[in-house]
């Protein structure tokens, strides 16, 4: 595949920022050292795009150029955490994988390594044997394996460089509100659908993370919001409202990056919906939101060490169907309960029985000092998990929590104990998109708790 875009990184340039009206933690530094950088990853070929398993051609254009961008930061002790987020529906294990290996070399550990997706759904399909599970022609399978193993490589190249670069920084945390987002699973009398639910449980808060030089210009802005981004649904390449609102910020501070990280969306859509004036309307929402973060008296000046904690945890699925079960779910009249149902047979077939255990889901947690503790969870997580996080992580208030969804491997739909009660899609019915074989058991919200306490517990320093 040959790519006309080449490496383009945005360095730190001197560009005087608004700085927080009261440094709450006083006027000393607080040992960091940071910097950014950023890359275009749009494919310049027409990929099969991810989102919508009802697409039937691939994509036919671009909006904008899609990004990934990356943040390094370092304590003292020379600790580090490297963020990376792509304006990408979500990241594979080949992916993340590849990234890991690559960036071994500049000393980037795999702990240090946060990988966000934006979850766009106009971007490109990465999942190359979903798409020949789903019939799509092989040479586009073919062309995705080809474009991940491109933007591995743009990334980890992006992560050197970048890492090459840090200078000391200064690190402001603050939030605001942004309020387009909307629960959108909807009690009915015939169960749960997908239709706007006003009174549904949201998370509207707009977490942001400043980075500023010695001198007080600001370089990085890092923002978070817990929204799908799924206000576009056409043939065109485009970051939806996320890549607008990185676009506005860093408009509104030119030379600096802006770096979006989805949060805990997987029950959250945007509205209204379906334009391309209403996915602007929603990114300049979010980069008001951005921007009265910026402006607040009430940020904290990030201090103390960094820490940072990951590991793989085990979940568990309910009881596979039967063969039976899956013999009538192949004559059914949905075309994707079949080809899950004919998955899930040959999977019986080769291996005598069908996997009911997941044990590749990653937790991350990142913590700068007692001032913001960052988690970053694997999949599509409903807002439970960012709520009960804020509830049990917070040290009585002094510690600020900001939870990701969308990081590491986005492997599908991550419900919560309760959203498994009431059923609906995000409880068990998008299984059927992937190889896995139903819904998670009751175990599933406990299990990741029980994982982020530890690791938060690890990345304590006493």
């Amino acid at each position: 595949m040959h790519h006309a875009i080449g490496l383009t990184v945005i360095f730190w340039l001197g560009i005087v920022a608004v700085s927080c009206q009261e440094r709450v933690s006083g006027d000393e530094p607080g040992g960091w050292r940071a910097a950014a950088g950023a890359v275009a990853i749009t494919p310049t070929e027409p990929l099969w795009m991810g989102g919508y398993a009802a697409r039937n051609e691939p994509a036919d254009g671009k909006i904008h150029d899609l990004f990934a961008k990356v943040l390094v930061v370092e304590g003292l002790d020379g600790k580090r955490i490297v963020i990376v987020t792509m304006d990408l529906l979500g990241i594979t294990p080949e992916l993340r994988t590849a990234v890991e290996v690559q960036v071994q070399k500049y000393g980037v550990e795999k702990k240090s390594l946060l990988m966000n997706a934006s979850h766009t759904h106009c971007g490109p399909e990465l999942r190359s044997e979903r798409l020949l599970r789903m019939g799509i022609d092989s040479r586009f399978a073919a062309l995705s394996r080809q474009y991940v193993r491109w933007i591995a490589g743009k990334i980890a190249n992006l992560i050197g460089e970048v890492v090459s670069q840090v200078e000391p920084a200064r690190l402001f945390y603050s939030y605001a509100r942004a309020g387009f987002a909307m629960n959108r699973r909807l009690p009915t009398a015939k169960g749960f659908i997908n239709r706007p639910n006003p009174d549904g449980l949201t998370d509207h808060q707009v977490p942001v993370l400043r980075v500023e030089n010695e001198a007080g210009e600001l370089k990085t802005v890092l923002f978070g919001y817990a929204c799908h981004a799924t206000t576009l649904s056409f043939q065109k390449l485009c970051g939806d409202y996320p890549g607008f609102a990185q676009q506005f910020v860093q408009d509104a501070h030119p030379g600096t990056i802006a770096m979006f990280m989805n949060g805990c969306s997987a029950d959250q859509n945007p509205y209204p919906r379906r334009t391309l004036d209403l996915a602007k309307q929603h990114g300049r929402a979010l980069a008001n939101g951005v921007e009265t973060a910026l402006l607040t008296k009430n940020c904290i000046e990030l201090q103390g060490t960094l820490d940072v904690a990951f590991r793989n945890v085990t979940l568990r699925f309910a009881d596979p169907p039967s063969r039976a079960d899956l013999e009538k779910q192949i004559q059914s009249g949905n075309k994707y309960v079949r080809i899950h149902a004919r998955g899930l047979l040959d999977e019986l077939d080769a291996n005598g029985r069908i996997e009911t255990e997941f044990d590749r889901f990653p937790l991350q947690v990142v913590r700068f000092g007692d001032d913001l503790t960052m988690v970053g969870i694997c999949g599509e997580a409903v807002v439970d998990y960012s709520m009960r996080c804020k509830k049990e992580l917070s040290e009585g208030a002094t510690t600020a929590v900001w939870t990701a969804g969308y990081c590491n491997d986005v492997f599908g739909y991550l419900p919560s104990e309760r959203v498994l009660r009431e059923g609906g899609y995000e409880a068990g019915e998008a299984m059927r998109y992937t190889n896995f074989p139903g819904p998670f058991d009751s175990s599933v919200e406990s299990r990741i708790m029980e994982g982020i306490h530890r690791l938060v517990s690890e990345a304590t320093r006493k």
